[in-house]
């Protein structure tokens, strides 16, 4: 356990193993190559040079980060997207070329945080569900169970213990609402931005890269779970 360097609490004291993995190093960067390998497939069905065997080279390495090398390449670059395109490209010489091809940087930053985020939210989700289950039980078993209900920690009037668990539920408009409706929650943030200022009109054989990206959108989106 390293003491020199700072430490969120909110990791190391309350944060659950599955959600500290959802937002560790391991799940963002090859959450980045899965969103390359999905870029690769897309422009390759939409006609774009990019071959089956590139696809499947990069799908064989998704999970081989090497982040010593990764560093050594974002000293050089000064740039973590592209670090991370080398590196990934020393694994994959033959897909090298079309790794990124026609990105911005925020197509693997901003898509990869929302993929977190929503992940992270399904998992809340579910659990403060669990607990509500638990919660609902515990308000039907004690229903007529008397006792003295307090405002302000004074003695207020006589309720039961099952009329007051129901306090500690957010209502309808919380938790709730996000059962009956699961989609609402992790979908409130849908996709970051995909095309970069570099792409050149040759990326879609003379008819321009933002001619065709409406179509590489459409392809792209279920294959990065978007």
């Amino acid at each position: 356990m390293s003491t020199n360097r700072y430490e969120s609490p909110l990791s190391s004291r309350y944060a659950s193993d599955e959600m500290q993995y959802i937002f560790s190093q391991d799940k963002k960067f090859s959450t980045w190559r899965r969103l390359w390998v999905a870029l690769a497939r897309a422009e390759m069905e939409l006609g774009l040079p990019v071959t089956q065997e590139q696809v499947d080279e990069l799908e064989r390495h998704v999970d081989d980060i090497d982040y010593n090398k990764a560093a050594q390449w974002e000293r050089k670059l000064r740039h973590d997207v592209m670090a991370h395109v080398h590196t990934y490209g020393e694994l994959c010489p033959k897909a090298m070329p079309i790794i990124h091809l026609g990105a911005t940087s925020c197509y693997v930053g901003d898509n990869t945080d929302v993929i977190l985020m929503r992940e992270g939210l399904e998992l809340v989700r579910d659990k403060v569900v669990r607990v509500l289950a638990h919660l609902a039980g515990f308000a039907d078993k004690y229903k007529s169970l008397p006792t003295l209900g307090f405002t302000h920690f004074q003695a207020a009037q006589l309720v039961t213990v099952g009329d007051r668990a129901p306090c500690f539920h957010p209502g309808p408009a919380g938790v709730q609402g996000h059962h009956r409706h699961p989609g609402l929650l992790p979908g409130a943030v849908r996709r970051g931005p995909w095309e970069g200022a570099a792409a050149g009109g040759e990326d879609c054989q003379g008819d321009g890269l933002y001619s065709c990206c409406p179509r590489k959108r459409a392809d792209l989106l279920p294959q990065a779970g978007l």
